[in-house]
């Protein structure tokens, strides 16, 4: 017997299936269901990535969204999401993002984690996690939303894997101890020109507290970190629309940069 919520939940994923595969935004999930909880959103998640881990595709880490207090005011939330990072997304410095695999990109620049041991909640701690992190590298997100027009709210967002879509990290890694995560800089550029800055603070007050987030969270759904699991902590500066062509820099502090273009072609 197939229940109610068992069926809006095939459906909502089949329809960000869609969007994705078609490249053809769909309205916001909240608009057939305004009562979408973030626990089925997560279950509309979980079903698009089981479908592609089925296809092939391998889990190497997870992001940290909505880490930013005036974002979670916004939305009327009081803790972050995740999204799951698969292997395909994630680009080698150098190589070319095909601008029209995606629908609406943004970037943002983000401190990545390397996981140097498995790590799973309840009761992690800021300072557990970070006893568990191999090292700081330097990265820049880029988000895409199957929603048109980003008109998301909450439960749309989680549903649609954190707006997740490719990971481009920097060449160096930098041990834990030896950066004040808090302090940690960063000038953003598009095509040579700095248009944002941000510093580590800006997630919730301090980076390695988004792994500590993700950890318990995880823990919660009978999951966790894995050693070798990249995690990437949260937007450093506000989402910058991407045209075809640009080409990004984002320049830290002690741990170098880390360069995303996008191609001017179709793919």
């Amino acid at each position: 017997m197939v229940h109610a919520v068992d069926a809006t939940v095939a459906d909502l994923a089949d329809r960000l299936w869609r969007a994705e595969s078609e490249r053809v935004a769909v309205p916001p999930l909240t608009a057939d269901v305004p009562d979408l909880t973030i626990d089925d959103a997560y279950a509309v998640q979980t079903r698009n990535i089981d479908r592609r881990i089925d296809s092939g595709a391998v889990v190497r880490g997870r992001k940290v969204g909505l880490t930013s207090r005036p974002v979670q005011d916004l939305l009327g939330v009081h803790e972050p999401n995740f999204g799951v990072l698969l292997d395909d997304m994630f680009v080698d410095e150098g190589d070319e993002v095909v601008f029209d695999s995606l629908l609406q990109p943004r970037v943002e620049s983000e401190i990545a984690f390397l996981m140097g041991s498995d790590l799973a909640g309840p009761g992690v701690t800021t300072t557990g996690a970070m006893a568990a992190v191999a090292g700081v590298l330097p990265a820049v997100e880029v988000v895409d939303s199957r929603i048109v027009d980003w008109r998301v709210r909450i439960a749309d967002t989680v549903a649609d894997n954190a707006a997740s879509a490719r990971v481009v990290i920097g060449a160096r890694m930098v041990p834990v101890e030896e950066v004040d995560l808090r302090l940690l800089g960063v000038l953003f550029f598009r095509n040579g020109a700095p248009i944002e800055s941000g510093a580590g603070a800006a997630v919730l007050g301090n980076p390695a507290r988004c792994v500590a987030w993700l950890a318990n969270k995880l823990g919660s759904f009978g999951s966790g970190l894995r050693r070798g699991d990249v995690v990437l902590s949260g937007a450093l500066h506000r989402m910058v629309p991407v045209r075809a062509g640009d080409c990004f820099q984002a320049t830290f502090a002690h741990l170098g940069s880390v360069t995303v273009q996008f191609s001017e072609g179709r793919s």
